[in-house]
């Protein structure tokens, strides 16, 4: 089965943990560097402590509105990349019996060519 509601393979689950590892990693390193790059001055040196509230609440407020963008974002570009095993499932070329009509090792022809 496949389309919507269909069964995904264990290729597919695997794809899509792994985007779903790459964008929380991702979004969180890109939030740790926001934070440490707005905040940072603040922590680092004196500064009049309005100036340290502002940049400390800014880079609070920026760093968690980055990590939820990164995830959205990476996570709305999957599916425009196929998965794994999502081609043709079900089209078969007769002169190989592979989806596409693909040879079994590439650069090869088939056997009734």
């Amino acid at each position: 089965m496949t389309g919507y509601g269909g069964r995904r393979t264990q290729a597919q689950r695997d794809a899509i943990t792994v985007e779903i590892g790459y964008a929380l990693l991702s979004a969180a390193f890109a939030a740790a560097v926001l934070f440490g790059a707005v905040a940072g001055p603040a922590l680092l040196f004196q500064l009049p402590d309005p100036v340290e509230k502002v940049l400390l609440r800014a880079g609070l407020l920026a760093a968690p509105v980055l990590f939820l963008a990164r995830v959205v974002s990476v996570l709305i570009r999957f599916p425009e990349r196929r998965l794994p095993e999502q081609h043709d499932v079900g089209h078969t070329d007769g002169d190989t019996g592979r989806p596409g009509g693909q040879p079994s090792q590439p650069g090869r022809t088939s056997p009734d060519s």
